[in-house]
């Protein structure tokens, strides 16, 4: 025999009054944090486009060089610092960085000769066809850091080269 709940139990149990809202604030913590994730991954890749856009904008620059500004070794410092400069502010000189907290160091320029080129614009070059590499390592700054998303170490990395065409 099944023995009948007291009938405030009964109706406590049938009361369907702002289960709704309790729902929602159950939900509610994991929405947010889907939200400020989605936003804070497409600000990262935002990011990352400036970066590598920079980054193949400095090579290019680079490679329009004469080839008085490199040797198979070195690059001529004036045009190391317009590469850097141009790479993070899209300027040659002055400018603000294209990213909070991009500074020159983030930046590297290098430069590495292809013997197996010595034909064409490059047949008078000693060690051949210079190549010059922009690479670039920046780190991230979180758009909810203060919110709790941890972004410390996280860096955008990218790289570009390009050949000397010595113009």
């Amino acid at each position: 025999m099944m023995r009948a709940l007291p009938p405030l139990t009964a109706r406590f149990l049938r009361d369907r009054t702002a289960a709704a809202a309790a729902e929602m604030a159950l939900v509610l913590p994991l929405l947010m944090t889907l939200l400020f994730g989605a936003f804070e991954a497409g600000n990262y890749f935002w990011n990352e486009h400036i970066v590598i856009k920079a980054v193949r904008d400095g090579a290019r620059f680079a490679g329009r060089q004469s080839f008085s500004k490199y040797s198979c070794s070195t690059v001529d410092p004036t045009v190391e610092t317009e590469i850097k400069n141009l790479t993070r502010t899209g300027a040659l000189s002055g400018g603000t960085p294209r990213i909070a907290g991009w500074t020159d160091d983030d930046v590297t320029v290098s430069i590495s000769c292809s013997a197996a080129t010595t034909d064409g614009i490059y047949r008078d070059m000693a060690g051949g066809a210079p190549r010059v590499t922009v690479s670039a390592v920046v780190p991230y700054t979180a758009l909810f850091g203060l919110v709790g998303f941890d972004t410390k170490g996280i860096t955008i990395a990218a790289e570009a080269n390009s050949p000397v065409m010595g113009l």
